[in-house]
């Protein structure tokens, strides 16, 4: 079983952006770590859980899939091919396409993403405790807000 992330020593003054961004970061490591621990072996890895809640909305291809996250179809082929090989998804023909088949959940894949949307609905509201709803609305409006500044690639590129 992996290690938890580390606590990240005191650092020098951060900007309030770079202070956001570290704090971001830090979490994602964390909840990489904390879904390792929670969902059990058939949904390790952040690939194989993005790709199971995506199918959730219905079929799609693997070239659409890697689309939707922004990599190459090499990349999601192998996730798709595991996750086929464990009985969670069954690969069928598209009628659309003659080679593209259609990743389909399969019983399991679905009772798994149902089940690890469970999961999540328990253990968000555990760690929630304490937080208000004003505070976690402006925490996610901030956020959403900085990751569509960096969608505009305009503003980042041409300062590198």
């Amino acid at each position: 079983m992996k290690r938890p992330p580390r606590r990240r020593a005191r650092a020098r003054a951060r900007s309030p952006v770079q202070t956001v961004v570290d704090e971001t970061i830090a979490l994602q490591h964390w909840l990489a770590w904390v879904a390792d621990q929670i969902y059990g072996a058939d949904a390790r890895g952040a690939a194989r859980r993005w790709t199971l809640r995506r199918l959730q909305s219905g079929p799609q291809t693997v070239p659409q899939l890697a689309r939707a996250r922004a990599v190459r179809r090499q990349t999601i082929q192998p996730v798709v091919d595991s996750l086929a090989a464990d009985g969670l998804v069954e690969l069928r023909p598209n009628p659309a396409h003659a080679r593209s088949e259609l990743a389909w959940l399969t019983r399991r894949g679905v009772e798994l993403a149902l089940r690890m949307d469970r999961i999540d609905e328990r253990v968000l509201r555990a760690v929630s405790r304490g937080l208000s709803e004003r505070d976690l609305a402006t925490t996610a409006a901030t956020l959403r807000a900085l990751r569509e500044s960096f969608e505009m690639t305009t503003r980042w590129r041409a300062v590198t």
